[in-house]
């Protein structure tokens, strides 16, 4: 017979694995929703990058500032979608205990799109912020990155790379020296 703290402590392993599994993926996912807030416009990025770039370059332009600038931000879309997949790909691992195929890739990109699709959404309803499907674009293309990264390198040592090591034997696209 057993006791309501005994079946409670049986269940930990089970909560514990799925908290470590997918609490990096529901924080990144609410990080990218807060970057997504007045925080982070165009014109408050601005106001932080103005003074540190014109302090590293006393000589720039008002144009090349803006070109650092929107470089900067769309580079932070695809390095959010970046890390989004590889946690995606991390939690499912973990969630499987088998490694990530390509059907689950193609659902992982699914959800990269959906999540990007619903942030700029989020964006059309903050005043300071704007939605636009280029931005969905390069974070899907940060999602792609993600998965062909963890495929394509698994000499790797990350925390997605491992599960794809037998894959990339299998498929051929890196040798194991």
């Amino acid at each position: 017979m057993t006791t309501k703290n005994q079946a409670k402590f049986a269940d930990r392993p089970l909560w514990s694995a799925f908290l470590k599994n997918w609490a990096p993926v529901a924080l990144w996912a609410a990080m990218i929703f807060f970057f997504s807030t007045d925080l982070f416009s165009s014109s408050n990025t601005a106001d932080f990058l103005g003074p540190l770039l014109a302090a590293i370059y006393s000589g720039i332009t008002a144009a090349q500032f803006d070109a650092i600038h929107l470089v900067i931000r769309k580079s932070a879309h695809w390095t959010e979608y970046f890390i989004f997949s590889l946690l995606l790909i991390r939690a499912l691992q973990g969630h499987l205990q088998s490694k990530v195929d390509l059907r689950r890739a193609v659902w992982i990109l699914a959800i990269v799109s959906l999540y990007a699709l619903s942030d700029e959404l989020h964006q059309a309803f903050v005043p300071s912020r704007t939605a636009s499907l280029a931005d969905v674009t390069i974070d899907s293309v940060g999602g792609i990155c993600g998965i062909l990264w963890t495929y394509l390198c698994p000499k790797r040592k990350s925390f997605a790379a491992n599960a794809a090591l037998d894959n990339h034997s299998q498929a051929g696209f890196c040798k194991k020296t």
